[in-house]
């Protein structure tokens, strides 16, 4: 990973739960040494991605994000057509629904609705970080990637996140032959306990794998009536959030598609 790849990796680290993060947090978070840490740090805060934000100095991300974000939704009105897709979703299958596209080795949320039909529901954090070898996104993501990315993305330490995290590599391309075979991925409890999710894949004008769009559940509600309900939903709107974003489907998922 090369300086630049390195400095901007640390971003990752932010989410709506940790919004400031100390020197010493950040190194231990992104496995460096102080110096480099602050280093990178300073570098980005020069260029406006962080700043210090109180008398201990901690770090929050900066104003650098507020400019980009605003030209991206100007020019690229993603989020209002992956918000659309992700309310049909929610209204459809009664469960939380979500988007996220590829940042890096990870996936960031940029869109997700809830249902109403429930008082229990899996929750989302604005800009979520998900981890490709953990998540139902994730492994849609890998399974219908360049392979050497998808080689590359798992070659760092996988984290376990709960006891069901599939970090044994082996078994990771065993399950992305399934969900080339399926079109479609399914987790249970690997990123959070008791929560049941489905992701399919998203494709931009390259036919390249960009993201996922998915639908998450608590696991003790999850029917067989209700699996198939979602895996319907989701192969249907996949493709078509596809389509609405400029984005072709490649011959490996079109041909599966013709198999069925």
């Amino acid at each position: 990973m090369g300086t630049v790849s390195k400095a901007l990796s640390l971003l990752s680290f932010f989410s709506r739960s940790r919004s400031l993060i100390g020197l010493s947090e950040m190194s231990r978070l992104a496995g460096m040494n102080k110096t480099t840490a602050h280093r990178m740090l300073t570098e980005l805060q020069a260029a406006g991605f962080v700043e210090q934000a109180n008398s201990s100095r901690e770090y929050r991300l900066g104003p650098a994000f507020l400019r980009l974000a605003a030209l991206r939704e100007a020019t690229v009105p993603m989020r209002d057509l992956a918000q659309s897709v992700v309310d049909e979703l929610a209204a459809q299958t009664g469960e939380t629904a979500h988007v996220s596209l590829l940042n890096g080795i990870m996936l960031s949320t940029i869109a997700y609705a809830y249902a109403h039909q429930h008082g229990l529901q899996v929750t989302m954090d604005d800009a979520e970080i998900l981890p490709l070898h953990a998540t139902s996104s994730g492994h849609a993501v890998l399974a219908f990637s360049d392979p050497a990315f998808a080689k590359n993305a798992l070659e760092h330490t996988l984290e376990a996140y709960t006891a069901s995290t599939l970090t044994d590599r082996k078994m990771l391309a065993a399950k992305m032959a399934d969900v080339r075979t399926t079109g479609l991925a399914e987790a249970i409890s690997a990123f959070e306990t008791d929560v049941h999710t489905h992701a399919v894949p998203l494709f931009d004008a390259r036919q390249a794998c960009i993201g996922a769009v998915a639908i998450a559940a608590p696991a003790a509600r999850m029917t067989p009536e209700l699996r198939e309900a979602i895996r319907a939903a989701l192969l249907e709107s996949g493709p078509r959030l596809t389509r609405l974003m400029g984005g072709f489907l490649p011959p490996s998922y079109t041909q599966r598609e013709a198999a069925e």
